[in-house]
Order: C-alpha cells, then sequence, then structure tokens
C-alpha cells in the first residue's frame, strides 16, 4: 500500500508501466516512481536506449525492467504489460507517456500515412495498453492510469495542429475511461506546455525558446522533472479522491492573452 510520510510520498511495494520510458519526461517520470519505492518497467521502440536508461534507475536499488515495444502495437502492448506482471508480479500504475509526431506542418498538406501513425501511438495507443491494463490486472485489483495529453490539446496553434487534435482526443478520452473505470481504477492526465526534451527541440532549441521563456509568468520553459514531480503526485495515495481530471503544467502559459505552446 502507498505510504505517505509528512510530504513525502511512498510507492513502496507498487509496481508501474511506463510507456517511452527511455528518455525525456517518461525517464524523469520513471526515476521518480523508482525514488519513491516503485518497481518499474520501462518501454520503448530502442532496445539500447532502453538498456541505459534501465541501468540508470537501477541505480537507486529497486527492481527496473525493460522491454521493447512499439505504443501504437496492440499485440506489442499486450505482451508487455503480461511480461510486467510476470517479471514484477503487478501493474499497479500505467503511464501512458509515448507520443509521436512525424508532421511540422499546415494540417492541409498532411498525408494520410502520418495523419494515421500520429492517432495510432497517440490516442489508440492510450487506449490499447489501458485496455490491457485493464484486462490483465486492474479490474480486479485496481490501479492508476496516467495520460500524458498537452497544452495544445486546449488551444490552436501553428505546425503541431495535427499532434494537438490527437491530444485533445486523449483529455476527453482520460474523462471517459475515468468514468468507465471507476471506482477501482483513477484515470487522469497532464497537459504540460513547452518542456525541454529532445522530442520538443524543434520548438524551444535556439532564440525562438528563450524568447518564449521570456514571455512565460514564470520566466523559464520546463524540465522533464517539473512534469515528473506531479505525476508522482496523481499516481500516488495523496491523490486518491482525484479522478477524471487534466493538469496543466506549463510555466504559466495558459493565462498569457496570446496562449501557450505545447510540449
Amino acid at each position: 500500500m502507498t505510504m505517505i510520510t509528512g510530504m513525502e510520498i511512498r510507492l513502496d511495494g507498487k509496481v508501474a508501466l511506463v510507456t517511452g520510458g527511455s528518455r525525456g519526461i517518461g525517464l524523469a517520470i520513471a526515476s521518480r516512481l523508482v525514488e519513491a519505492g516503485a518497481d518499474v518497467m520501462i518501454t520503448s521502440r530502442k532496445a539500447d536506449a532502453l538498456s541505459a536508461a534501465a541501468d540508470r534507475l537501477a541505480a537507486a536499488s529497486r527492481r527496473v525492467e525493460w522491454m521493447t515495444a512499439h505504443a501504437g502495437d496492440p499485440h506489442q502492448a499486450s505482451e508487455c504489460v503480461k511480461e510486467t506482471i510476470r517479471r514484477l508480479g503487478s501493474v499497479d500504475i500505467l503511464v501512458n507517456n509515448a507520443a509521436t509526431n512525424p508532421y511540422f506542418g499546415h494540417i492541409m498538406d498532411i498525408d494520410e500515412q502520418m495523419a494515421s501513425k500520429t492517432v495510432e501511438v497517440n490516442q489508440q495507443g492510450i487506449l490499447m495498453w489501458s485496455k490491457c491494463a485493464w484486462h490483465e490486472w486492474m479490474e480486479e485489483n485496481g490501479g492508476c492510469i496516467l495520460n500524458m495529453a498537452s497544452v495544445g490539446g486546449l488551444e490552436v496553434e501553428p505546425a503541431i495542429g495535427w499532434y494537438n487534435v490527437t491530444k485533445a482526443a486523449v483529455l476527453h478520452l482520460t474523462r471517459q475511461m475515468a468514468y468507465e473505470m471507476s471506482p477501482g481504477v483513477r484515470v487522469n492526465a497532464l497537459a504540460p506546455g513547452l518542456v525541454k526534451t529532445d522530442f520538443a527541440r524543434i520548438l524551444w532549441d535556439g532564440p525562438h525558446g528563450n524568447a518564449i521563456a521570456g514571455n512565460l509568468p514564470l520566466k523559464r520553459l520546463g524540465e522533464p522533472d517539473d512534469i515528473a514531480r506531479l505525476a508522482l503526485f496523481v499516481v500516488s495515495d495523496a491523490a486518491s479522491w482525484i479522478t477524471g481530471n487534466v493538469f496543466i503544467i506549463d510555466g504559466g502559459a495558459m493565462v498569457m492573452p496570446s496562449g501557450g505552446i505545447s510540449r
């Protein structure tokens, strides 16, 4: 059972599965979960990156496993969930972090393959991984699911519009899942603003990123650990009466007259 001592959040005895866990926000979340006492399975497409990330996480003396899986492949999702239970004993926490954005430009010019791939990973992937976790463990044992959305799902902006459309779908999917999977499973989402990850490098690297940071109320861009610390709270028993919610974490971008920018 999750133990909370003062402001310290503990996840001892819990098992978490983090998709897209080899780098960026996913790795930062996995690191926080491990530090809090959870055993963690991380997954992504590249074995070398996963192995290096697992070695880094294992320094905290928790059980850390890794397995390659494509976030948009239902069969691989099923196998990874089953393998997590086989190796670690359960899947109490699912963090649907993996995402893709193969297209940068006007949505009227996107081709069908790129559009479908983005939906496959960002939207259908969350549904498939959650279904697997539900049927293999959470339906009978309970649990917590955290979906990674984006402030882009709450607004319009140039260049990454189709990505933002899929993230808008994640927002409603989160609420629908929370309704249907209650009371045993809590489902929430985080909506980050612009975070300094390799995934979002095109948006923040160079003078443009500095200008965005300067216009934010908190005067800096996000770091992966900013998102990870909120994720730890949301999946813990400290948030036991919270489900179906979207937590915006963007340095104040959404309160600016011109709106924010997605991660």
